[in-house]
Formats: C-alpha cells, sequence, structure tokens
C-alpha cells in the first residue's frame, strides 16, 4: 500500500558545522528506494549550524528583535530546504512551501519545506503538513535516539522512553516554546498534535538503517508519542 511520509529533518542532520554531503547521499538512497515502491514524502527541513551563526551574527550587530533574530533562522531552514529539494531533481516539488497551511497540489514524489514564520518551530510546520496532508505520523529526525524523563547528560536517574502519551510528554517539554531551549519536539508542536490526534516519532536521523525499519513498520529505535 502506497503511503505518504512526513519527516521533520533536524538542521543539525544538514549541517552541524558544514554541509554532511555523505549524509545527504545516503538519505537520498533511502528516499529512492522507497519511492520505487510508491511512496511519497514530505520534508522539512530545520537551520542547523548555520541559523545559529547568522542569528548570533545579527545579534551581535545589534539587532534585539526578537522576531528578526526569528526570520533569519528561517531563512536558512529554507536554504537548508532549497539544497534537499535541489538534490531529488525533478522528483521534487519545484517550489519549497513556506506557509505549512496552504495546501499545494504536488504531482511529484517528494514536497519539501522550510520554516514558516516567528514564534513557530519547523515542528510546527510538520505537524501542519502532516494535517493538511491526511497523514497520521510525523517522523522527527534529530540528533537523539530516545527521548528521557531528564537531560541524560545532566542526570544520572533519567530514564528512556519508548512510549508516551500526549499529556505525559507535554509535562516533560512544558507548554510554551523557547528557540533557546533544547527539547525534543516544540511544545506548541506537541500541543497542535495532540489536538489532531497524530502520532510522533522522535529518533536518531543519523541512524539510517533505522529510519528504514521506522519507514517500513519493523523494530526500530525511538519515542513514539500518540
Amino acid at each position: 500500500m502506497k503511503k505518504l511520509f512526513v519527516i521533520s529533518l533536524g538542521g543539525s542532520l544538514i549541517n552541524p558545522g558544514e554541509i554532511d554531503v555523505p549524509f545527504l547521499k545516503n538519505l537520498r538512497a533511502l528516499i529512492l528506494a522507497q519511492i520505487k515502491k510508491g511512496n511519497k514524502f514530505i520534508l522539512i527541513t530545520g537551520g542547523g549550524s548555520p541559523a545559529r551563526i547568522y542569528i548570533r551574527a545579527l545579534s551581535a550587530l545589534g539587532e534585539s528583535s526578537a522576531a528578526n533574530l526569528d526570520w533569519m533562522g528561517i531563512y536558512a531552514t529554507r536554504f537548508n530546504a532549497q539544497l534537499v529539494r535541489l538534490m531529488f531533481g525533478k522528483l521534487a516539488h519545484p517550489v519549497i512551501i513556506e506557509d505549512p497551511n496552504k495546501r499545494v497540489n504536488f504531482k511529484e514524489k517528494i514536497l519539501v519545506a522550510g520554516g514558516w514564520m516567528p514564534g513557530r518551530s519547523t515542528d510546527d510546520d510538520a505537524v501542519r503538513l502532516a494535517k493538511i496532508y491526511g497523514a497520521k505520523t510525523v517522523i522527527n529526525l534529530s540528533n537523539i535516539d530516545y527521548v528521557y524523563t531528564k537531560d541524560p547528560r545532566k542526570f544520572k536517574d533519567a530514564k528512556m522512553i519508548k512510549e508516551i502519551s500526549w499529556k505525559n510528554f507535554r509535562k516533560i517539554v512544558g507548554n510554551k516554546w523557547d528557540p533557546g531551549k533544547n527539547l525534543p519536539f516544540d511544545p506548541t508542536a506537541a500541543k497542535l498534535a495532540e489536538k489532531n490526534k497524530l502520532t510522533v516519532i522522535i529518533a536518531n536521523g543519523k541512524n539510517l538503517f533505522n529510519l528504514k525499519s521506522i519507514l517500513s513498520e519493523k523494530k526500530f529505535k525511538g519515542t513514539v508519542v500518540s
């Protein structure tokens, strides 16, 4: 049965300091293999290192507006989105999505989106795109294998979570999005996902064999929030 996969690609996977070309090549190969099976993809890209660099520079130049600093990060997500779009050639829709609330009837196999607006993360974009295109699951790829009850780097009693309800997950991440916080998923996006009865899988994007297992509905490493 053909499927539509919504994948949020953390910017740290695309550009942790410089563009990770080997990762992108392997990701492309994995997605192309899935496309041959008839599946389609919506990919949402984060900003990664360029977003942080430009935001720091703009701040050092005297910009104090949170909205303008946020826009700087959004432009970085869109630059990454163009990279991902172009690496798939004609298989990708020719225009990246900047507003996740507007439906595009794309005939291509891949739709790529960047950031939307200040105060909204790419996690939020992914949830909105899943809703508008009828997907029931969002795959959130970052640099962690699982969500923990606490930051495992700071607390030895932090426990790994394999499955959790939205109610309990939101107790961990809170209710307000703060771009400066290192959270596994945007709290406002979590609220929206719960409202729309979506499932979110949080997994380590570096492990592409694990991603293949997720796409194939096999056993995988990651936290399932539903």
